[in-house]
Parts: structure tokens; sequence; C-alpha cells
């Protein structure tokens, strides 16, 4: 990081704290406007651990049944950052008894208490606009049998909040950051008596910002499906509350919904779930259908690449593949090396899937989820397809560099079926190698079918390429590159080697069964790997697929097929229930 980046982010800091100061002295709003409408999805069981005092955060789980929420000693910045944008208190709406409302307002009023007058790290303007929108959203669940000392104190901490937000929104990243800012803003220029005035700039930037961060193709610059349902949200939300109290929605914010619907539903599978890349994970439950009715555009899919991601569907089994190039730059902090990874979902049930984010589970394990071998796609020499830069010195941001520069493809629809063709120059400067991948689904969704090859293209390719395989021989390692196409599996599958190691049997909970068979060329084995999922204790044990080889030919051809056994049915009734989340 540059020196004036270090003296901008130092620079940020101090003005938050500066501004957060000043809000102190903020007259209070007398109360709303209007009674605000909750839209925010909290999860019932989680609402559940919260009452009990099992404060899940982050990936750290603290248990805390009698002391307030404001005393807990935060493990990470990451827990910290999470309890003071309170996405919580969607969980404790959503169990919504006495005693979670009880909590609920222990922990606002603590909140008030504490970090009210300015202090700790909730004051940066991303967390400070997400604890405005719940505090809106659930203001009739926490106000409730409350005397007129404690709504005052209420009252004039929203608006405190909200003063600030007028003055620090620029000072939020562009992106979900900014959005956040800006929608909390709106949320409290509309909603409080005394604030209209601060609606009108906050609407204006925020069709700017629609403008220059949501891209012709409905994307964001990180290419992280999660993070784009939650900018879609936040500005569904912001239309609602809009349309509510009769004002119109400026035509660059209609557009950028209308832009991202369709990207969102080609990046959703089988089973309403979000394919997990670029640190982004499924989803909460609910949120993406929820998001998707609310936005009243019509039901379509993108046209061509969704925010570089291709999809193949037939027959209830979805295919979802990064199919362009890696984020760059400062969108990178949370990128992964997954060029040319899929995933795969039949109905209900997840079946190839990649490792995901590990960001909640350390450092180590957010560098091990970035990596190639953590995704369903070809890593050569156990080299990543791109690599980590060393930590910015104050952000700590590790940004991918030495990516891929060309990500060429092609989509056909065959008579059988539709096919997918890839490829990434990723390995070239290193090994001469081009990855290229062919993914055909059948039209009935049983089967689909790949072909990775390994090719030098040119001479100056070539010509790589015999030194690597040079540079092996004098290392005295085995002759050719080596090469492992992985297939990471759900931790739900039941995988077992079958016809003796030359092929895998993957039993869905469902009752579908598929089969995983290849033309020889490599070598097959069943290996560990896990799962990263967020609001885990630690990650999941899974198991992987794993098709090893040597390439010493210009050009190598690996095929393989996952396919559905034949005495599976072709509709199959999922009655199985899954299990309620839990924190294990």
């Amino acid at each position: 990081m540059s020196n004036f980046d270090r003296i901008s982010h130092r620079g940020t800091r101090l003005l938050n704290r500066w501004y957060a100061y000043r809000a102190r002295a903020q007259a209070a709003a007398t109360g709303f406007v209007s009674q605000p409408e909750p839209r925010t999805i909290g999860s019932f069981a989680r609402g559940r651990q919260l009452v009990a005092g099992n404060l899940l955060f982050a990936g750290y789980l603290v248990e805390s049944p009698t002391t307030g929420l404001w005393e807990v000693v935060a493990p990470d910045a990451a827990f910290d950052a999470e309890r003071h944008g309170f996405s919580w208190l969607d969980d404790l709406a959503a169990a919504g008894d006495l005693k979670a409302r009880a909590k609920a307002q222990k922990w606002v009023w603590g909140w008030i208490d504490v970090h009210g007058p300015g202090r700790g790290p909730g004051w940066s303007p991303d967390l400070t606009g997400r604890r405005v929108i719940r505090w809106i959203n659930h203001a009739l669940f926490l106000l409730a049998g409350q005397d007129k000392v404690a709504s005052d104190a209420f009252y004039q901490s929203l608006s405190q909040q909200t003063w600030f937000l007028s003055h620090r929104w620029r000072g939020a990243s562009p992106g979900l950051p900014r959005f956040e800012a800006l929608t909390g803003l709106i949320y409290a220029g509309l909603a409080l008596e005394g604030r209209e005035e601060l609606a009108d700039p906050a609407i204006r930037a925020l069709a700017e910002e629609c403008k220059t961060e949501i891209d012709a193709e409905g994307g964001l610059q990180t290419r992280n499906p999660e993070e784009l349902l939650e900018v879609f949200t936040l500005l569904t939300w912001a239309a609602a509350a809009l349309h509510e109290v009769g004002r119109s929605v400026p035509p660059e914010h209609t557009a950028a919904i209308a832009r991202i619907a369709p990207t969102l539903r080609t990046l959703r599978h089988a089973d309403g779930g979000l394919a997990r890349f670029h640190g982004g994970g499924r989803g909460l439950e609910g949120r993406l259908d929820h998001a998707l009715a609310a936005s009243h555009v019509v039901e379509k899919h993108a046209d061509g690449l969704a925010m570089g991601f291709a999809r193949l569907f037939a027959g209830r089994t979805s295919v979802v593949i990064d199919a362009s190039l890696p984020p760059s730059g400062g969108a990178s902090y949370n990128g992964h090396a997954s060029t040319l990874a899929f995933e795969l979902t039949s109905g209900r049930r997840p079946v190839v899937v990649n490792c995901g984010s590990g960001e909640t589970f350390g450092l180590e394990w957010r560098r091990a989820g970035r990596a190639t071998p953590s995704h369903s796609t070809l890593c050569l020499n156990g080299h990543s397809s791109a690599r980590l830069a060393a930590p910015q010195r104050d952000t700590g941001y590790e940004l991918l560099i030495d990516t891929p520069s060309d990500v060429p493809l092609a989509r056909h629809e065959l008579e059988d079926g539709f096919r997918f063709e890839g490829a990434h120059d990723g390995y070239k400067p290193g090994f001469g190698l081009t990855h290229a991948r062919t993914l055909d689904l059948s039209t009935d969704g049983r089967a689909l079918v790949g072909e990775d090859m390994l090719l030098a293209l040119d001479d100056s390719a070539k010509a790589r390429f015999d030194r690597a395989l040079k540079t092996q021989a004098h290392q005295g390692e085995a002759e050719g590159v080596a090469f492992d196409i992985r297939f990471h599996l759900h931790p739900d599958i039941d995988a077992t080697a079958d016809l003796g190691g030359s092929a895998v049997s993957l039993a869905l909970k469902s009752g579908e069964i598929w089969v995983f068979r290849h033309d020889g060329i490599g070598q097959l084995r069943l290996e560990p790997s896990v799962y990263l999922e967020k609001n885990r204790l630690k990650p999941r044990a899974a198991k992987q697929i794993i098709l090893s080889g040597v390439t010493i030919e210009y050009a190598t051809r690996i095929r393989w097929a996952l396919s559905k056994a034949q005495e599976t049915a072709i509709a199959v009734r999922d009655l199985i229930r899954d299990e309620p989340e839990t924190f294990d």
C-alpha cells in the first residue's frame, strides 16, 4: 500500500471519530413520520440461541447467558463488526417472544449507554447504516413497553447516527459499504420527524452509486454473488421505503434493480441458494427469493454471462461456472483463484461445490479457501491460477495478482443438451500451458460430461513447457508436470469408491444416486475435503474426488462424467427434512 493510501485510511478513521463525537450535540428526533414496516428476514433458530446467550458472530461462539452483549470481549475485529451492525436483531425479532424482546431491548439500550456517545468501532458509515436500518425496521418490537425516558434515548441515538451518516457516507468504501450507508440514511430521513431534509441528497447519491457501481450486466467488480444479493436487497428496501411515502424512485435506481435481478437468477442454483464464489456464501435462507419478489422485475435470466458466470440448467440440475477473469485491484481483496471452477446442484441437494470462504475461521482458512485446490477445477503442479499478494500494511488485505489475462469461452445448444467451452492462461507464464474445459449437460439434467485439456498453443508456450519439464527433471521429481482435477463434494453426500476404484458412487439425501467415471487417463482417488460454511464454529468434514496425472505432451486430454445411476428415477420426491441450523 502506498503512503497516500495509508494516510487516506488513517484520515478516514479520524474523521469517523470526529463526526461521531460531534453527533452527541445533535437534537433528538421526536418520533416517526410513519410506522416503519420491517423488511429484514432473520433466523428463528439463531434467535433462540441468542436468547440462550450463545453469541455466534464471525465464526466465534461466546457463551454469555447473563452478561450484556457489550461487556463481552471481542475475539477479533470481524466479531466486533458483526455485533455493531445489529443484523442479529433480525434473528431476535424472528424469535419474537417476550424473552427475545427483552434481550433485544437490553442490548440496544446497552449500545446506547456504552457506544451512543460516539465511542467504539461501530461508528463507521457502513455499520451505522446497517444498524439504523435494523433499528427502524424493528422499532415497534423494540419500543413496546418502554417508558418515555427509554423512548427519548432511542430517538436521540437514531437522530445522532443519522446526522453522522449524512456527513460520513462518502467515507464508506464504494460498493456494498456505501450502499449500506446511503440506504440507512434514506431510511432515517424518510422515517424520522425533523430529518426529512437529509433524504433528498441521499436519494440522489444512491442513484449515482447505481450508475457507477452496478455494471451494464448487473454485476459488481468484486464478482461476489452474495454481496450482489446484499446490494440488491438494499436497493429494493430503499425503493419500497420511497414508494410507501409517495416518493418516486430515481430512474437510475430502478434501472439498477432491473439489471441485477436477471443476474441473481442466473447465479441461483436449483435449490434456491447462490453459487459460492469469490468470498460469497449461499445467502441467508429466503433472502434471495424475498428480494426477487420484492423487486417486481419480470422473471428472466441474464443473456450471456452473469457477472462473469455461466449457467447450464436442465431437469432440475443446475451448473454454475466461473467463466471470466478474477476480480482485480482493490476489488480482489476477497477474490478467489477459481477460474473455470463449477458447482452442480440436483434439486434441493448440492452435489459438487467449492470449499467456500474461510474468512470466519481465521487467516489460514481464508487463504486456503481462496486457492485453486479449494475449487472444483484443475490445479497444475500444486499451483493456483492466481496468487495472493503480500498483506497491505494498513488494511491487511491480500489482493489477487498474477491472474489469468484471457478467458475465452463459447456456449452452444446441442441436440441432446447444452455445452460450455472455456479456457484460461493462468498457467501459461510458469508452465506454458492453457487449461481448457468443456462441460456438456444433457437435456434431462441426468448427466454432466466434462473434458479438461492442457495445451501448449504456440512456440513460446512450448518453449516454456519444455523448460518446466527440464526443471522438474533437475529437481529429481517425477517426469512430467503433475495435475489434479478436483471435485469437492457437499458434506451431505455419501461417497464410495466402486468398480475397483474406477468409479465413485454418490448417494444424496433425496435418494438419488450419481456416479462419477473417467476415461482412465488419470488416477482416481477419494480424499478428505472441507466445507467452509458461515455461521459454523468450524469447517465441516467432506470428501473430494481427485483425478491425478502428469502431462509430458503439448496436448493432454482427460475426460470424465457425472451422471445419475440408471436406477434413480427421473422424478424424485425429496421428502427428507434438513437438520435445523445448529452451532456445531
